[in-house]
């Protein structure tokens, strides 16, 4: 069986976001669409011959299909070996750890994380390099380089490989190895956690409930949880992945996550509720009666790490993107340790875990992780919560009402605008922009401007520059604003605009976030005029 060269055009629109291509499912569908830019990615990175690497997904609608092409596609370009998990599922941490563990020369991940699938949805792809993080921005520009001068690209002209079972497989001349996607992703954990003592803690008669969203975390989280933990049978919710996620928003966000919320605030709340997104790399933690943030949480495991078993040593650093609060500055401090700020993206932390710079990390969109994978990691982020809460002895509320006496509390919410016209958008952020360098020592709303300027992150370890990821506005008494445009959307904008209120320790730590935010709200969308561009004064999502 051979190769098979088959001639095709560039494609304008395959830029890749923040994280990977994304795009409505009926897009990569089209003929030739989705193999265009696997064959860029292979251009771009030297090609395929004789490298290893991981593929797999969420689960999503076209997830199976796509993978079937893309090991053709493989196999023709000469890869010797694809490691894919069992029916194509693989959460993006798990994969990263595969990509890491096997020392294999990247992975493409098919996903849209977040964002709803099924066929009139969204699907995407993306590539990650031998470190097992998201690749880098040079790595992503050569890709969409490929795109826009591509000519041809190779298929094996092979029928569809079994992935229903275990096991070592042949395409042409390339070995397939189908995996249990959990097995070495369990075996990381147990060498993270203190599972002994998380098991005690089910064994009390603590309860959780985590929302697995019908996406890819419900078989890891069975696995762990129910199976390892001994958590009761049922505190999975929604553990079997759909590829339309049970026609819901897979976002772990108190919005999309509104069942979960509900029962979290209510009277029959279990001591611990969690959920997780579509591709496992996210993850939502509640409290009974409290929510805890996604900046705070980063801060509370930042200050509680040392109590499990893989990070007794200590951390080295915190990095935290531009819009995620500064609640994990103070801990850094307070632990004497660098504290990085870096633009949105994941890949972004890589070279500062790769350096041994920064041990956790964290963005305010619900993602932590770990140097333990070179991606966010959902169900690692719960797991490090049990086993703080298995020491301590405390409640969720208990640990946040004496986080915030130690350090002070940071307001803190996203306000999303959703399909927002992309003209509109750019037209709001295009006249903020001129309008920075004018905002310091004016009022707005009674708040006044102190410093006001557009992100851009010279990395430490590498020296590349990466600007204009977002504007910033900063206010007198420990406010702050940032706008930007989200690169996860697949529809029109997504305008997101950030609120944090800092409150010092012997201040009010109890007051409605929404209210203790309102006037910088106030002032942000005085000074954006937002209404004018947008035509919308509330947002459609708030987290």
């Amino acid at each position: 069986m051979k190769p098979v060269m088959i001639s095709c055009c560039p494609i304008d629109d395959q830029k890749p976001g923040t994280s990977g291509l994304r795009k409505k499912t009926r897009v990569f569908m089209q003929p030739g669409y989705l193999e265009n830019f696997v064959q860029s990615v292979f251009n771009a990175i030297g090609g395929a011959e004789g490298k290893t690497f991981v593929v797999g997904g969420d689960g999503r609608f076209f997830n199976a299909q796509a993978i079937q092409t893309i090991l053709k596609m493989a196999a023709a370009n000469g890869a010797a070996k694809i490691i894919v998990g069992q029916n194509g599922l693989l959460s993006t941490p798990s994969a990263s750890h595969l990509i890491r563990l096997n020392k294999t020369d990247g992975g493409l991940i098919l996903s849209a994380s977040h964002n709803p699938g099924g066929p009139d949805e969204d699907f995407g792809v993306k590539f990650n390099t031998s470190n097992g993080g998201p690749a880098a921005e040079q790595v992503t520009d050569a890709i969409y380089e490929q795109t826009r001068e591509l000519s041809r690209y190779f298929i094996l002209p092979a029928g569809d490989v079994d992935l229903s079972q275990t096991g070592q497989k042949l395409m042409g001349d390339m070995k397939i190895e189908v995996i249990d996607p959990v097995v070495d992703y369990l075996a990381l954990m147990e060498t993270l956690f203190d599972f002994d003592k998380i098991r005690a803690l089910f064994a009390s008669g603590f309860t959780i409930r985590f929302d697995a969203m019908h996406a890819v975390t419900g078989p890891y989280a069975k696995a762990v949880l129910e199976e390892t933990l001994g958590a009761p049978a049922g505190s999975v919710l929604n553990p079997i992945p759909l590829e339309d996620f049970g026609g819901g928003h897979p976002d772990p966000n108190p919005t999309w996550a509104r069942t979960l919320m509900d029962l979290m605030m209510s009277d029959k709340a279990p001591d611990f509720g969690a959920a997780s997104d579509g591709d496992g790399d996210r993850n939502m933690v509640v409290g009974k009666g409290i929510y805890v943030t996604p900046s705070d949480s980063l801060a509370v495991l930042a200050a509680n790490a040392h109590l499990a078993p893989g990070y007794k040593a200590g951390l080295t650093g915190v990095a935290r993107s531009m819009p995620t609060s500064t609640a994990s500055d103070r801990v850094a401090a307070k632990l004497g340790i660098e504290c990085f700020e870096t633009p949105t993206g994941w890949k972004f932390f890589g070279n500062l875990l790769d350096a041994d710079r920064a041990t956790i990390c964290g963005e305010e969109s619900a993602g932590t992780g770990s140097n333990h994978v070179r991606e966010k990691d959902g169900l690692w982020a719960v797991l490090l919560w049990l086993n703080i809460l298995a020491e301590r002895g405390q409640s969720v509320e208990e640990i946040m009402l004496e986080h915030w006496q130690t350090y002070g509390r940071d307001y803190y919410s996203r306000h999303d605008y959703e399909a927002v016209p992309s003209d509109a958008a750019a037209d709001l952020i295009s006249a903020l922009r001129d309008r920075l360098p004018n905002l310091p020592g004016h009022s707005f709303q009674g708040m006044n401007v102190s410093n006001a300027d557009e992100f851009s992150y010279s990395d430490p370890i590498d020296g590349s520059i990466s600007k204009n990821q977002g504007l910033r506005i900063i206010f007198k008494g420990g406010a702050r604003a940032v706008l930007r445009l989200s690169g996860t959307g697949t529809e029109g904008a997504t305008l997101r605009i950030y609120l944090e209120q800092y409150a010092p320790p012997d201040t009010d730590l109890t007051m409605n976030t929404q209210d203790a935010l309102g006037a910088v709200k106030r002032a942000i969308a005085d000074i954006s005029q937002l209404e004018s561009f947008v035509g919308r004064s509330e947002p459609d999502v708030v987290t």
